[in-house]
């Protein structure tokens, strides 16, 4: 891995109306560069490309979206946690003295009130950012005393992702994820006692190469799952994504 590995990762996920979708990309270049400038090392939105909709549970019902509104998944990398936290704990001022994150001189053009966010710990690094990828994002529950397992399971995974193309995967442990009035993360997976979030992706180089490793592993001895799995799969999240804003790297 590069020593430029996250020790720290935010995820959000948010609906946004899809008319809306330049006037989102312009908030965001506006409003994004600032992580970058507290320490962040990248910063990485992306919007919709193929997310079906669930039995129990998706995408869409994470943020409560309407007919009209599309799914955006991001995160931002940071170095480590204390430079993640002290971030964060400036926003309040930035807020009233910087004008990219003054609601007044850059609205957000969403429902900041079904955004869901939070703070992942890194579980499993594997692979290197590369510029426009195809993104596929998940949000999983797992059972907190199953941690050891799934890390393992993914660990093992990824030769086979890695030999079909895929350029890299993340694996986030729950830190700091926060119970929300409307939405949450817990929410996303009806989080059950004794479950924690977990927050992955993957990057492709393309949407081609992705579709096609998932047809080609279908058949590969490598992806056959465990007879109990340390997650509950109905309730898992997960969806294809396409970058609209990339910094750092």
């Amino acid at each position: 891995m590069s020593n430029h590995a996250p020790g720290y990762i935010d995820g959000f996920v948010l609906a946004v109306p899809t008319a809306g979708r330049e006037a989102f990309v312009h908030h965001a270049r506006t409003a994004d560069p600032v992580f970058l400038e507290l320490g962040a090392r990248r910063v990485v939105e992306c919007w919709q490309t193929d997310v079906p909709r669930g039995t129990t549970t998706d995408f869409y019902g994470a943020v409560a979206a309407r007919h009209d509104e599309s799914v955006v998944f991001s995160w931002i990398e940071w170095p480590d946690k204390p430079t993640r936290d002290a971030a964060m704990g400036r926003m309040p001022a930035l807020m009233d003295s910087d004008p990219r994150m003054d609601p007044k001189h850059n609205p957000m053009p969403f429902d900041g009130k079904r955004m869901i966010f939070g703070g992942f710990a890194p579980l499993v690094l594997r692979g290197e950012p590369g510029t426009d990828s195809y993104v596929q994002g998940f949000v999983i529950p797992v059972r907190g005393s199953r941690q050891a397992d799934y890390r393992r399971m993914a660990e093992d995974a990824w030769p086979c992702f890695a030999d079909y193309g895929a350029r890299r995967l993340v694996e986030a442990w729950q830190d700091d994820v926060p119970t929300g009035q409307h939405t949450d993360f817990h929410r996303t997976v009806k989080a059950e006692p004794g479950e924690c979030v977990v927050f992955a992706l993957m990057e492709w180089p393309s949407r081609e190469v992705c579709d096609a490793a998932a047809t080609r592993m279908q058949t590969d001895e490598r992806m056959k799952m465990p007879a109990e799995m340390p997650f509950d799969g109905k309730r898992m999240v997960f969806g294809g994504f396409t970058p609209v804003v990339e910094l750092g790297g």
